[in-house]
């Protein structure tokens, strides 16, 4: 059988240990994790696929356009996204034949070897389709037929998938601008699966977005208020929470450039207001603005209970060419180095000693995981630490995540692990991917006695399931 052929087979002691007193404990503390259902408190699946239940077109649009992890690795190596069908920012798409484009994935896909991608794609197409043969040039076509005629039968529906997935809750984020009809559509359509928004107010926050000044307008229009006040302004953040929480929101999130906070007073915070929606803040005048909106919203999270979640340390749409052409959220999205001991005091000050108040906090910037953020969150009660984000999801992300903040803020002040992706068929691989970095992790502690199995079974129970649910209300 030649390499284009060979067998895809998926080993049951992936991810644990090779010494085998490690990997005996791995397998144990798996199999009694491997099952539970999954709890997806963070993600960006679009909610219209539960909402209207329609089939899935082909394998291209499933698992190739929504994935920016997939067409990024595609782009450095000199694929346009044209070619794949990527969406352009202005709605428009190329005439791509999508058979075509997942060639191309095909053709290219040694260039996953040994990455993230290839763990949860392996998976998917072993797991979910069946195949049993690698992708390649050579099983492109019998990759595509076999994935979209599946996707055509009831089996393969989105709401099918989401209960064979064993999905107990999925969050996914929405715009403070969106209307969440989806949502209310699947509220009424008597479907059981629990299908939550987040609170994204990002574009009417930063007034560095490209969409700010429209996006304004439109956020007043939504909330009935006057947001050329200060006092409108903040009314209508209340009002849009409300509405969202109302549809199952449990948590906000907020993908600001740095994780900096404000607490600015009465006076200083209207007259900045006001430059900002004139349109002539500097870029420092918008970097203090979005640091006070942070310690605005944590305080609305005193009163409506919304978990906040930060996302900082991101130069977002870095090619500049391929934002103009195909906008956010195409894979160009790059880590910065990252602050938050200083940044954080001053909404720490105000809130952070409130009962009740969670932030759970997230970073591109490992470095600060041992020196900042572990010991932070293992002082603070309000603070928790997010799992691994972005390009550190990996299994070698992961476990330096677990090593550099077990000192310090142990397990507990972690909220276990959420899979934050756009590709709805990796939610599985990409929590079981998690879960067996967690035991083999675990198994570690035990081997060396730094921890008893049983405590080990409980801790494992608890990183794939329990901390999630307690840390985002769910």
């Amino acid at each position: 059988m030649t390499a284009n052929t060979a067998p895809l087979a998926l080993h049951p002691d992936r991810l644990f240990s090779p010494e085998p007193t490690q990997r005996a404990i791995a397998r144990r503390l798996y199999a009694g994790i491997a099952d539970l259902p999954i709890v997806s408190p963070h993600g960006h699946t679009d909610p219209a696929w539960f909402a209207t239940d329609a089939p899935f077109g082909n394998a291209t649009e499933l698992l190739l356009v929504p994935d920016h992890y997939v067409f990024r690795m595609l782009h450095s190596q000199g694929v346009d996204l044209d070619a794949l069908g990527i969406p352009r920012a202005d709605g428009s798409r190329a005439e791509v034949d999508p058979r075509a484009a997942w060639r191309i994935l095909a053709e290219r896909f040694p260039l996953f070897r040994g990455t993230p991608s290839s763990l949860w794609l392996n998976h998917v197409f072993h797991e979910v389709f069946g195949l049993r043969v690698r992708l390649s040039a050579a099983t492109a076509d019998l990759y595509y037929d076999t994935i979209t005629e599946a996707l055509a039968t009831p089996a393969f529906r989105p709401r099918a998938l989401f209960e064979r997935f064993g999905i107990e809750v999925i969050a996914t984020t929405e715009s403070a601008l969106d209307p969440l009809d989806h949502h209310a559509a699947i509220r009424d359509s008597g479907w059981r699966g629990r299908v939550i928004t987040a609170y994204r107010p990002d574009a009417v926050v930063d007034p560095e977005h490209e969409q700010f000044h429209d996006a304004l307008a439109r956020f007043g229009e939504l909330a009935g208020e006057d947001v050329y006040d200060w006092d409108g302004y903040l009314r209508a953040h209340r009002t849009r929470r409300a509405f969202f929480a109302s549809l199952g929101a449990t948590s906000t999130d907020h993908g600001h450039p740095s994780c900096a906070t404000a607490d600015l007073g009465e006076i200083e915070a209207r007259q900045l207001f006001d430059t900002v929606v004139r349109g002539r803040a500097t870029p420092a005048e918008a970097e203090r603005f979005r640091a006070q909106m942070l310690t605005e919203m944590a305080r609305m999270s005193l009163d409506d209970g919304l978990v906040m979640q930060i996302h900082p340390g991101c130069f977002r749409n870095h090619n500049r060419e391929l934002f103009r052409r195909y906008g956010r959220d195409k894979g160009a999205d790059i880590p910065l180095r990252t602050e938050y001991v200083h940044a954080l005091k001053p909404l720490l000050d105000r809130v952070g000693n409130v009962p009740g108040f969670t932030l759970i906090l997230f970073t591109l910037d490992e470095s600060t995981y041992a020196r900042e953020l572990a010991p932070l969150a293992g002082h603070w009660p309000c603070l928790h630490l997010g799992p691994a984000w972005w390009f550190h999801d990996a299994p070698e992300g992961m476990w330096r995540f677990r090593e550099r903040t077990l000192s310090s803020a142990g397990f507990y002040n972690t909220v276990g692990f959420n899979d934050d992706t756009r590709a709805f068929l990796s939610i599985p691989a990409r929590h079981d991917v998690a879960r067996r970095v967690d035991c083999a992790f675990l198994a570690k502690l035990v081997a060396e006695h730094r921890l008893d199995e049983d405590e080990a079974v409980e801790v494992a129970v608890d990183l794939a399931y329990g901390l999630p649910k307690r840390a985002y209300r769910l």
